[in-house]
């Protein structure tokens, strides 16, 4: 059976920006303008899976929770008030009462609409007979609002497995490539990287913390370039932000001590840190070695583009996935034709044959060597390279998950 169906997601705020900064008229014009331009971008997933639902026969309305323009422009197209703390949550559940969906699919993690939202969405909208949250993040705090849903749906069989164990309805389906992006970028254009890395670099416990290690190890070691939304230290900050360190410890360390807080606060300047509601952080740098190889982040055409014009392209799961092949790079590289160099994980055999689709690396040293193999090996490369993007476009695609995800509605219903 085939059902209305919104998908419902909220894009990296940085792609955001940066799309509307490239068009600074875009923000005035229509909801339909507006939401048109951000679809052909291809930010995130895009309409890819709406699209590959509407060929199975469903309806489906594709809605960007966090793209502020966006949102705003439908409310006051279509009348709806709005709360300015909670704008995201609440245009998206007017817009999804307005379509009366039977199915609501929550691909951008748990954090857009959380247990009472759920439960509010299901009571105002009695179209409603599943709702599925996807979500491919370490969240390990969700589970009320995991709860509320349905079922859950991981790319990660690690946090699948965590989550099985505490008796969640959760399922394993992997990340998809879309093929028309093929359509839409300069499949002609010869290689103008060597060997490079896009991604993120979050240093959290269940992120990217081995990435930054690796990363920084590669860097002086072989000419690996860098596209991630990093920061370098300005180091004339530095001091300035431990003094404030230091007053914020002698300064609650006294109060702490007995002095009275109105005493404290009228000591000139340092008195002011009595009042801060917690100690002055330092900023959360990645290494500098990584900070001064780093390009401008890169998202949607930009960045499949840039990927199709490496030869190399290297990947580096987050520390979640220990022993899964589960990124998206995965498919997302090998889509495009760029040769994927990976870190080698249990699984990856029953996703692409090593060494033949995909070349695998367990050390620093290792990717090294490997790299500069294929450098030195042109023919080999763009051989494993196009043998990558046949095994994608046959096994990997958009239209090969949602067939998974319209069974486990289907089941579900």
């Amino acid at each position: 059976m085939c059902f209305r169906l919104v998908k419902l997601s909220r894009y990296y705020v940085a792609s955001l920006n940066q799309h509307y900064a490239a068009q600074p008229d875009l923000a005035s014009r229509s909801y339909e303008e507006q939401h048109a331009a951000l679809m052909a971008a291809c930010l995130d997933t895009s309409d890819f899976y709406s699209r590959a639902f509407k060929a199975l026969g469903y309806e489906t309305l594709e809605i960007v929770a966090n793209a502020e323009p966006l949102q705003k422009q439908w409310a006051r197209e279509h009348g709806c008030e709005f709360d300015d703390a909670r704008w995201w949550v609440e245009i998206a559940i007017a817009q999804i009462r307005a379509f009366r969906p039977e199915v609501v699919y929550v691909s951008g993690g748990a954090s857009i609409l959380k247990e009472a939202d759920v439960q509010h969405l299901r009571a105002t909208c009695p179209s409603i007979r599943l709702m599925v949250v996807v979500d491919n993040a370490p969240a390990f705090t969700h589970e009320a609002t995991f709860r509320a849903y349905d079922f859950v749906i991981s790319n990660t069989p690690e946090i699948v497995r965590y989550w099985k164990e505490r008796g969640l309805p959760i399922y394993t389906v992997p990340i998809g490539f879309a093929p028309e992006i093929l359509d839409r970028i300069d499949t002609t254009a010869p290689p103008r990287v060597d060997f490079g890395f896009i991604g993120s670099i979050m240093r959290l416990e269940h992120y990217h913390l081995t990435r930054e290690t690796l990363l920084a190890e590669l860097v002086e070691k072989i000419d690996l370039e860098i596209w991630s939304d990093v920061r370098r230290v300005a180091w004339h900050t530095m001091p300035h932000q431990r003094a404030r360190q230091a007053v914020y410890d002698v300064m609650h360390g006294l109060l702490h001590a007995g002095i009275p807080r109105w005493v404290l606060s009228a000591v000139p300047i340092a008195g002011r840190a009595i009042n801060w509601k917690q100690r002055p952080s330092m900023p959360n740098y990645v290494d500098q070695r990584i900070a001064r190889r780093a390009h401008a982040p890169v998202y949607g055409l930009a960045m499949y583009q840039l990927l199709h014009d490496t030869r190399i392209t290297l990947n580096i799961h987050g520390d979640i996935s220990a022993n899964s092949a589960s990124n998206m790079r995965l498919y997302e590289a090998t889509g495009v034709k760029s040769c994927l160099l990976t870190d080698w994980k249990d699984d990856l055999p029953q996703k692409y044959d090593p060494e033949q689709e995909v070349v695998t690396y367990r050390s620093v040293d290792e990717a090294v060597e490997k790299a500069r193999y294929l450098l030195d090996h042109e023919d080999e490369r763009a051989r494993i390279a196009a043998a990558g993007q046949v095994r994608t476009l046959r096994d990997h695609t958009v239209a090969n998950r949602v067939a998974q995800i319209d069974a486990l509605i289907n089941e579900h219903m």
